[in-house]
């Protein structure tokens, strides 16, 4: 990590995540310039910046707050900050959360701002201030490969923090400039590193809700941004049988078990979503269980892409706080994988990612579509 003079540019969030990335690569001699994405409150978010500034430990990230904590912690550091306006970029990423929702899948926005802007606009900003690499206080790792020296995207030392999962999208050029500083560390040791150079977000809470759904009620969100979407419908069981009825679709995600509102003696789950016809499909536990998931949208990190026909074992994630599972990943195109398990996941989620893994090394992914 030791660089005297050259310059970086490090995604400071507010949080004590990137402020210690920030200050680990001060301290390895790196030119640090501090960055804070400026996301807005996009039309059809109203009242999103007051619940972003409510005092509570589950409030989302980049709120005014987030800002001035970042502010301060550049400020102790002695770094400059700057902000960046992501506004529009930022309403791109909450009219594709609707449209997925609408479609009857369940997206995750957080890879996509990943993606889209820090990886995306603050790589070019970084490019435009003639920065050498990009940091974030991601926990994941980049390693290298024995035989090649090519870069390599990596699981984080401290496997419960991992977020190697929602890097898979990031441009496979980048790996080379791209900086984790505390990727080979554990929660506390970064929480005790903040303590110790006396950085006010020593003790911040980590955000955990969707940063423009701080209420957590996304269906209030969907109906506001795409007005008369949510419509009343079937719930249906497996064989088809009406049991039920709903008030939007969009309200339910595969999996889900609580807030069903249906008394039917046994536990139930939603184990299918038909958009079209506005219908939500009620199964048993067993009846989410899958072997097999198609994907496409897929990013590969290690090379050149596979040939369409090509098969390889890997393990396979299909949500966040998802264990990478043995399977078989076979390509089916030129963006498009298919992975069978040997055994069966349960609640493969069209609208998330799946991402591929051999060992520790992130191979590459793409986003479920059946």
């Amino acid at each position: 990590m030791t660089a005297a003079g050259r310059r970086v540019v490090v995604a400071m969030s507010g949080g004590v995540d990137s402020s210690v990335a920030a200050a680990l690569l001060r301290r390895g001699g790196w030119q640090v310039i501090g960055v804070f994405m400026r996301l807005g409150t996009p039309p059809g978010i109203a009242g999103a910046a007051e619940a972003h500034d409510a005092c509570s430990p589950r409030r989302g990230c980049c709120s005014a707050r987030d800002a001035a904590d970042a502010r301060r912690v550049a400020e102790a550091l002695d770094i400059p900050l700057y902000v960046l306006n992501f506004e529009d970029e930022f309403s791109r990423i909450i009219d594709r959360f609707a449209e997925e929702y609408n479609r009857g899948r369940t997206p995750n926005p957080c890879i996509l701002c990943n993606n889209w802007l820090k990886f995306g606009r603050l790589a070019a900003y970084a490019r435009a201030a003639g920065a050498d690499c990009i940091a974030t206080g991601h926990y994941a790792r980049i390693g290298r490969d024995p035989d090649t020296d090519r870069p390599l995207l990596m699981r984080a030392a401290d496997a419960r923090k991992d977020q190697s999962y929602v890097l898979f999208g990031l441009p496979v050029n980048l790996l080379g400039q791209l900086i984790l500083p505390v990727g080979d560390l554990t929660k506390d040791r970064v929480r005790a590193i903040a303590l110790e150079l006396s950085l006010s977000v020593h003790d911040k809470p980590d955000s955990q809700e969707i940063c423009f759904v701080p209420d957590g009620d996304y269906a209030a969100l969907l109906e506001r941004r795409r007005p008369g979407t949510l419509r009343p419908g079937e719930i249906v069981d497996t064989a088809g049988r009406v049991i039920g009825t709903h008030q939007g679709h969009q309200r339910f995600t595969i999996g889900q078990r609580k807030g069903l509102r249906l008394a039917m003696g046994r536990p139930m789950y939603v184990v299918g979503i038909d958009a079209e016809r506005n219908r939500v499909v009620l199964g048993e536990r067993r009846d989410l269980l899958r072997t097999h998931l198609a994907a496409d949208g897929a990013n590969w990190l290690t090379g050149p892409a596979p040939a369409a026909g090509a098969t390889f074992r890997c393990h396979a994630r299909i949500r966040y706080n998802h264990t990478p599972a043995p399977a078989v990943a076979r390509i089916t195109g030129e963006q498009t994988f298919e992975v069978v398990f040997d055994e069966p996941q349960s609640a493969v989620t069209p609208g998330q990612a799946v991402v591929l893994y051999d060992g520790d090394v992130v191979l590459g992914g793409g986003w479920i579509c059946r």
